[in-house]
């Protein structure tokens, strides 16, 4: 894939835009999930306890296979 003309078929569409909500959606992505942005950033506390937790859990042995789990809440893995 030649990046360059990749970037220039989205600027030929983006320029042909005339919906204002898709403008305005592709402002959200570029303001909120750029590339100077890291998404743990944007996470609460609480997220990031609960995501190291289970890091952790999971480096201690902590874990069920999915088949149990399944077969713990009557469903087929």
């Amino acid at each position: 894939m030649d990046i360059q003309a990749e970037k220039l078929k989205l600027i030929e569409w983006l320029l042909s835009l005339k919906d204002h909500s898709i403008i305005e959606k592709l402002n959200f992505f570029k303001e909120n999930v750029s590339e100077k942005n890291d998404w743990w950033e944007t996470l609460s506390d609480f997220e990031k306890q609960s995501i190291d937790q289970g890091i952790k859990d999971i480096e201690e042995g902590k874990t069920l296979p999915h088949s149990e789990v399944m077969k713990k809440y009557g469903r087929s893995a």
